[in-house]
């Protein structure tokens, strides 16, 4: 058995977009392919979930146009002011 991975952002926590996210076929009323969040857009962090077989965080940001499953290569922490 795995250890669980250890998630690095948690439920609440402000984020942003670390890459412009496109849909990829999981908001079906939406064109496939569309861009939905450009990178820096801001979301928070509504649920906190595991993909078991591969073994990493997954979470589900509301960016406000939507809620979309992120891995944490998609999403940062929200820079400071002035950085």
């Amino acid at each position: 058995m795995h250890d669980l991975r250890e998630p690095k952002f948690q439920w609440g926590q402000p984020v942003v977009a670390a890459t412009d996210l496109y849909n990829d076929g999981s908001l079906p009323d939406a064109p496939e392919d569309i861009l939905l969040v450009v990178a820096g857009g801001p979301g928070e962090i509504v649920q906190v979930g595991h993909h078991a077989e591969a073994n990493v965080p997954v979470y589900m940001v509301d960016f406000g146009v939507a809620v979309l499953g992120c891995l944490e290569e998609e999403i940062g922490p929200v820079p400071e002011a002035g950085a």
